[in-house]
């Protein structure tokens, strides 16, 4: 199983420099071992809510992205349910001040961890190199730029 985080999805449905290399990654994988969670639909929800509050999409727009995302996901991915075991995870990883990490990536990590994840897919640097501290496979899994961090981050 390779579990993937809002950061990796979104530019599928959100036009972002990454969108063309992200795609181009997904179609090298066996589409049988692609997973999401259901914390990464929340996390998508959360983005567009902000994009509209700061004028980047309109409601509409924001309607149509989510609408895509879920039959996306749907089509796609599995969809993982976080347990409490994750949660305890996420709380002890939360635990290791020196890897920086927020509550959202914490959980993503413990999620890939506790399920055995053969790789965790992120385009955030912050939460890549926290996996690598905390011994769960993180990487991004395509090149990444040296501007600031994608949507979802």
């Amino acid at each position: 199983m390779r579990h993937f985080d809002t950061s990796f999805v979104a530019p599928l449905i959100l036009s972002e420099a990454a969108s063309e290399r992200v795609a181009g990654f997904l179609e090298t994988l066996p589409p049988d071992e692609l997973a999401v969670s259901h914390w990464t639909r929340v996390e998508f929800s959360s983005l567009l809510a902000r994009e509209v509050r700061m004028g980047g999409l309109s409601a509409d727009a924001a309607r149509a992205a989510d609408a895509r995302f879920e039959t996306m996901i749907g089509e796609s991915f599995a969809v993982l349910l976080p347990g409490r075991a994750d949660f305890d995870l996420a709380r002890a990883f939360l635990g290791r001040f020196e890897t920086g990490l927020r509550a959202g990536d914490a959980l993503h990590l413990a999620i890939a961890a506790n399920r055995g994840a053969a790789a965790l897919y992120s385009l955030d640097r912050q939460l890549i190199e926290a996996g690598r501290q905390l011994g769960v496979p993180a990487g991004a899994g395509i090149a990444l730029q040296s501007h600031g961090p994608p949507h979802g981050a």
